[in-house]
């Protein structure tokens, strides 16, 4: 660990153990043909992306005490591109479903979407607008768990219809492990998403909504995956879309949420914005 003064967000000595191993796997498949070690520490890498995430600073904005945004870019997409990101990230959700008396993979998930803006310079041809919400921008999809956690995430244009969103959530989630036998969704979905679901094995269920309710009413464990939509708006690189890629704000979520279950691995906090 560097010497430098610690940010809220940076990995503390127990969260940087979890992560660790999944790292130094990776540079042991990338040795340098010199045989450098590389300039800047994994450690630091790491905690200047999630210092990102969580602030939402643009790259040039990164403090002087870390790494130069050039180094922090280059393993950031690397990440993303070979799928390291999602190696952590699922290596941290399987310790935590087993840490909660459960077994790594799930056979419940839940599906969802949300509609969020995007940043100017983000290209049209990757944008949409909701209909329905009246948003322009992307649409956010999760699939979790009822612990909350995600299985996967899909990022779309926000004119997508729900049918394609869920289509390709049941399509990552089979993709992902094999153990998830049933589905729920919101009336959103249509029939379509339902025989996917019946295609690839899963038994999607539409969850109605009480005609009687008035105002929001929590739809029993459907309300999880709001609470991790709401989990996700803590970290304000989420809260709008600034990548250019819809495949690095994929990332974004799977960062987020590492972030998120180091700390409930190691029994850590950090302060909200909404903290008196």
């Amino acid at each position: 660990m560097s010497m430098r003064k610690p940010y809220p967000s940076d990995l503390t000595d127990e969260q940087w153990e979890l992560i660790e191993p999944v790292i130094t796997a990776w540079k042991a498949r990338h040795p340098s043909v010199s045989g450098h070690q590389g300039k800047y520490a994994m450690r630091e890498i790491v905690n200047a992306i999630l210092y990102q995430n969580r602030t939402g600073c643009q790259w040039e904005f990164l403090p002087h005490d870390m790494p130069p945004p050039g180094a922090v870019k280059y393993y950031f997409y690397l990440w993303r591109d070979e799928g390291t990101d999602r190696d952590i990230h699922d290596l941290l959700r399987w310790q935590l479903r087993e840490k909660r008396k459960r077994l790594a993979d799930p056979s419940l998930v839940v599906l969802d979407t949300q509609s969020i803006h995007v940043a100017v310079g983000v290209p049209a041809t990757t944008t949409g607008r909701d209909a329905a919400k009246r948003v322009p921008g992307r649409k956010r999809c999760l699939a979790v768990d009822v612990l909350g956690l995600v299985i996967d995430c899909v990022v779309l244009p926000a004119s997508a219809h729900e049918n394609t969103a869920g289509i390709a959530l049941l399509d990552g989630v089979t993709g992902q492990c094999d153990t998830v036998k049933k589905a729920l969704v919101d009336q959103g979905f249509k029939k379509k998403v339902v025989e996917h679901g019946k295609n690839v094995g899963i038994d999607v269920e539409i969850v109605e909504r009480n005609p009687d309710d008035k105002g929001f009413v929590p739809q029993a464990k459907r309300w999880i995956v709001e609470q991790t939509n709401g989990i996700l708006m803590f970290y304000r690189r989420l809260v709008r879309d600034y990548e250019h890629r819809p495949a690095s704000s994929r990332s974004r979520v799977l960062w987020a949420m590492t972030s998120v279950m180091s700390r409930r691995l190691t029994g850590a906090t950090i302060a909200s914005r909404r903290t008196a």
